[in-house]
């Protein structure tokens, strides 16, 4: 029985109260009126409960307009006595970096479900793979209309203690994508008349055959709005971010050799652990520049959400699309997109 599945028959209903996942709970935040989030006007909007609700409007030439709540970065950083003591050790560590990513994820999915919007959820919504976490993304997405793409941390065991790449993603994927509501590689769900695709660029890198995928995605000939974790180079999303970081890396997928050669980098490293090295993490393949001109040409492409820097930025990707990256879901911030 897969963890949805588990999930489902109640059988860590005890479990999930004790981390307070109940969504039942006699005690919430007191609440906005539904009125106040009907608008389509760019702006923002006063809180929900502890959200930071950020306002945008994406002209996608839906056949009727609709709403979805992006989240991004939530990193819930849990563990229980099924994880192992590490575990247990670099929850109680994560969390205190952000001690209300859980609190701030549950008023997310309430928030979604009151107000009748598919939530869209861009990537590290766990900080690591931990039961605990995984049992808490589940049943929220049992109960919550949900559309996911996944981030670095799904699949981070301890994070940061080894090279991320196809083999460490694939020691946990299984056990990731059972706890999540769609398919991890690139998925769609249309709504409307448009084409909601997610895809996975979480190492910094897309392969040929995600290409292909999302490209399959496109001849259906619908608008796309495009879900991925990290955000793709464009050059001011690259120079603000690299303002930001005061030059340390721009954490973008695709950035120039030129760009991602100035990125932190230790040449001392041994071989063995140049992975370490901002410069190495972040350098764009051949597959993942290509992928990325393919994409500044298509015209169906109506907006790219992402997440990953854990701040608000806005701005153009290509000529059909801006990019929209959305804040740290642990502190609260979300976007109310409208798709009209």
């Amino acid at each position: 029985m897969d963890r949805r599945s588990f999930i489902k028959t109640g059988a860590v209903a005890t479990v999930a109260a004790g981390m307070g996942i109940g969504l039942d709970a006699k005690e919430r935040p007191s609440r906005k009126s539904k009125k106040e989030f009907t608008s389509g006007v760019t702006r923002n909007v006063q809180p929900y409960g502890d959200l930071k609700i950020k306002e945008i409007t994406i002209d996608a030439g839906a056949r009727k307009p609709f709403r979805v709540l992006h989240v991004s970065d939530s990193h819930l950083s849990c563990a229980d006595a099924r994880d192992d003591a590490r575990k247990i050790t670099l929850a109680a560590s994560r969390s205190a970096g952000w001690p209300d990513a859980q609190r701030n994820w549950l008023e997310a999915t309430r928030f979604a479900r009151d107000n009748n919007l598919l939530l869209v959820h861009t990537g590290d919504l766990s900080d690591f793979v931990s039961e605990a976490n995984l049992d808490i993304a589940a049943k929220s997405f049992l109960i919550t209309d949900s559309f996911c793409s996944c981030g670095n941390h799904e699949f981070s065991r301890y994070v940061g203690e080894a090279k991320e790449d196809l083999a460490y993603k694939m020691e946990n994927f299984d056990k990731v994508q059972a706890a999540f509501p769609n398919g991890l590689k690139v998925s769609s769900r249309i709504v409307n008349g448009v084409n909601l695709v997610a895809m996975d660029d979480v190492y910094y890198n897309v392969t040929e055959e995600e290409h292909d995928l999302v490209r399959k995605e496109f001849e259906k000939g619908l608008p796309v709005i495009l879900l991925c974790h990290v955000p793709f180079y464009t050059p001011d999303l690259c120079a603000y971010s690299l303002e930001r970081m005061k030059g340390y890396c721009a954490y973008v997928t695709g950035a120039p050799l030129e760009i991602t050669s100035t990125f932190q980098n230790d040449p001392s490293l041994p071989e063995d652990l140049q992975w370490k090295n901002r410069a190495v993490q972040q350098k764009a393949d051949r597959e993942t520049l290509a992928f990325i001109s393919w994409l500044k040409g298509q015209t169906l492409l109506k907006g790219i959400l992402c997440g990953h820097l854990h701040y608000y930025y806005e701005g153009p990707f290509s000529p059909a699309a801006n990019q929209y990256v959305c804040g740290a879901g642990y502190n609260g911030e979300v976007q109310l997109v409208t798709i009209k």
